[in-house]
């Protein structure tokens, strides 16, 4: 049972409505935690605004949710993961290689590199070492690219953690996740 129960979209009111609205027609459903977050306007229209940004960075919306699944997996967050499997096979992403993707694994080496430096950025925290930045620079991502990743990560993460607290019910396909890199004390 979450913890922080969703808003009715029927029941929402000034921002709140304007806001469940405007993802109601981009995607055609509002998911639970869009429904939880917009318990603050604020929160819902910063994490929204966030996204769309980054929809207008270098990278491309195939990587940004290949990094998403990572760091899904990497914290734990089923329901992120489940999401960000759904919305990757709607931009054309196989299931083989969103199940790598899970693992931080890709069949396209540029990416793995990428999923790998996010799953380093989660168990280290941040604290990645200089030769961990060159592998990325030596794979082909430009300083842009890398400041998108780590935003992307950072976007990621808000989702995984709020889900967690919240415990958001869900309400995409179930993916099995695995172990979180980094483990609870």
């Amino acid at each position: 049972m979450p913890r922080i129960k969703p808003i009715n979209p029927t029941d929402a009111r000034g921002k709140t409505k304007t806001l469940l609205d405007g993802v109601q027609k981009k995607i055609g459903t509002i998911p639970n935690v869009f429904r939880t977050l917009a318990h603050s306007p604020a929160v819902l229209e910063a994490y929204l605004s966030f996204g769309q940004a980054l929809d207008r960075g270098s990278l491309s919306p195939q990587v940004r949710e290949q990094i998403a699944l990572t760091v899904s997996n990497a914290n734990g967050c089923e329901y992120c993961a489940s999401a960000h499997t759904a919305i990757g096979k709607n931009l054309g992403l196989d299931e083989i290689e969103l199940a790598e993707n899970l693992q931080g694994c890709s069949n396209d080496p540029k990416v793995e590199v990428a999923l790998q430096f996010a799953r380093n950025v989660i168990a280290k925290r941040g604290w990645v070492n200089d030769t961990e930045i060159e592998h990325v620079r030596d794979a082909g991502y430009t300083d842009e690219e890398i400041v998108e990743i780590i935003a992307t990560i950072a976007n990621t993460m808000f989702t995984n953690y709020f889900n967690h607290i919240a415990d958001t019910k869900l309400d995409f396909p179930k993916v099995e996740i695995g172990q979180p890199v980094a483990t609870m004390t």
